[in-house]
């Protein structure tokens, strides 16, 4: 379970890290634990559903979406309506 969880961890914290440092005067108000939860807790959502949608993981395509569902989680955390 954890070798499966690792990808959305590892993206979902990195992409908060890069969000804080491109927009630091933007994300002043959000914290960094906020996105990195956020992000890490959409790609897992995203990792389920694709072992669910194609019976197992590594799909390219699952990755991507959890990609796109990262950035998505990020920006409604970050810019989104307040």
């Amino acid at each position: 379970m954890v070798n499966f969880f690792a990808p959305a961890l590892g993206v979902g914290l990195m992409a908060a890290m890069f969000a804080k440092i491109l927009w630091r005067r933007e994300l002043q108000a959000v914290g960094w634990r906020r996105l990195g939860v956020w992000g890490s807790v959409s790609c897992a959502i995203v990792l389920v559903f694709g072992l669910l949608t194609f019976g197992h993981d590594g799909k390219m395509v699952t990755y991507a979406a959890m990609v796109t569902a990262c950035a998505l989680a990020l920006w409604w955390v970050g810019f989104g309506p307040r």
